[in-house]
Parts: C-alpha cells; structure tokens; sequence
C-alpha cells in the first residue's frame, strides 16, 4: 500500500476510503503551504488487534489549475503502517 502514488480522483477515493475502513484516527497539524502546492502535516494513529500504530506524516498535495493533481505521503513509520494497514 506505501510507496504507490495515487493519481486522479478515482485512485485517491479508492485508497482512502480503503483507509478509512479500518478506523485511524487522524489529527491535522499544520497546513503548509509554496507558491504552486501545499503540504498537510498529520499526527495518525491507529489499533487493530494487537497491531498499533502511533506515526507522523507530511502529505504533498500538488495542485494544477487551482485543483489537487497529485498526492505523495511521506511517512515516519511505513513498516508500522504497512502491518496496521495489511
């Protein structure tokens, strides 16, 4: 699931919403922002079972036209991510 990219809104929805199915909790940060993107600092955290997942993560919004084209997540704990999310 890390290290895919989603791109276009279909990809995007499809992999949140398979996200969301398990329940993490997400706190909003920081919005960053430059002169053409932006950029979500995130706090994210998450149990199923036995499996918990406690991580911090930036996720880069670039924008075309004024919309999100592309998103790239950069995360602190992608082997914690990947047991809580498999």
């Amino acid at each position: 699931m890390t290290g895919t990219g989603a791109e276009g809104a279909d990809e995007v929805v499809a992999r949140t919403r398979k996200i969301a199915s398990y329940g993490p909790h997400f706190a909003l940060r920081h919005i960053l922002v430059s002169r053409e993107n932006m950029a979500l600092s995130l706090h994210n955290a998450a149990r199923r079972g036995d499996v918990r997942l406690d991580e911090h993560l930036s996720t880069v919004c670039r924008l075309r036209d004024g919309k999100i084209a592309r998103i790239e997540t950069h995360l602190s704990d992608v082997a914690g991510m990947n047991a809580c999310f498999a």
